[in-house]
């Protein structure tokens, strides 16, 4: 594969359970679930074998209902949890030959502070509420290893600037900021060292739909300008269709369909799906 087709990221297998699994559960092919839910232990297996590529420039987008196991693969890839097995590959680390999943902890706070960014769908997850938004920034590119406090000024300004901020704002704390604000500083942070990929999970849940559309259309306007790439995470088909270029459905843990997202909401294959895509018509 070339330089110019390979995937940026590569996740292959990802599983990650609750629990220590029994003999009605630990067996992939045979297992007896109820949903993802195992009755005889109460093990729970959020993440099933999931695999997929994304790649560079495009925005791949993961819908599901809540419990489905979406927000668990974003905390794995981000490292906030622990993968139970599987492999993930990034064209950017080690020119993609190595499992990150399987790395130091000094290499993967590496990767999360060089590599990527993410979003999170609660602010307080990924802000200090109490520090200034232009520290916040600075706080990820501290993390990065950079130490020049004119140039992370700079380059906070010029962010808070790019996500509608106003700059006379910029010391002020982010419990100050309206719930819209608060998602563009955490875009605005995730975004401070360059990142090729960024994760957003349920960036617009609870927000007006009005100030869901501005950030949507900085997202939009964003990965254009930027061509980074992006894994949405949503329960919201009309936030996926209004993003992503392709999407993967998930249910119970599991991946029940993937492809181009146009494709997905003229054809649905899977019965959840075409509840899905109904609900949204």
């Amino acid at each position: 594969m070339g330089e110019l087709t390979a995937p940026i990221m590569s996740v292959n297998q990802l599983s990650k359970q609750f629990g220590p699994g029994c003999d009605q559960c630990r067996n992939a092919e045979h297992r007896k679930l109820e949903k993802n839910y195992c009755r005889a232990c109460g093990t729970v297996y959020s993440c099933q074998n999931i695999s997929f590529d994304l790649h560079r420039g495009e925005i791949l987008g993961v819908v599901g209902e809540s419990g489905s196991g979406k927000s668990t693969l974003m905390r794995c890839l981000y490292f906030d949890q622990e993968v139970t097995s599987g492999e993930a590959y990034l064209q950017q680390y080690k020119e993609g030959s190595s499992n990150m999943f399987a790395e130091s902890p000094q290499q993967k706070r590496y990767i999360r502070n060089h590599l990527m960014g993410k979003v999170y769908q609660n602010p307080v997850l990924g802000l200090r509420m109490g520090f200034s938004s232009i520290g916040n920034i600075a706080e990820k590119m501290i993390a990065a290893g950079n130490r020049n406090v004119a140039a992370m000024e700079a380059r906070g300004s010029e962010l808070l600037e790019r996500v509608h901020i106003p700059l006379y704002r910029m010391k002020d704390a982010p419990k100050l900021f309206s719930g819209g604000m608060q998602q563009r500083v955490q875009i605005a942070k995730a975004l401070s060292n360059n990142p090729p990929i960024l994760l957003l999970d349920e960036v617009t849940t609870g927000l007006d739909l009005s100030v869901q559309a501005n950030v949507l259309d900085l997202i939009k306007h964003l990965q254009r300008e930027l061509n980074i790439s992006i894994l949405l995470v949503s329960h919201d088909l009309g936030v996926i269709r209004m993003l992503a270029d392709r999407t993967m459905v998930m249910l119970d843990g599991q991946v029940v369909e993937q492809g181009l997202t146009d494709q997905i909401l003229e054809d649905p294959q899977h019965a959840y799906t075409q509840q899905l895509v109904h609900s949204l018509l």
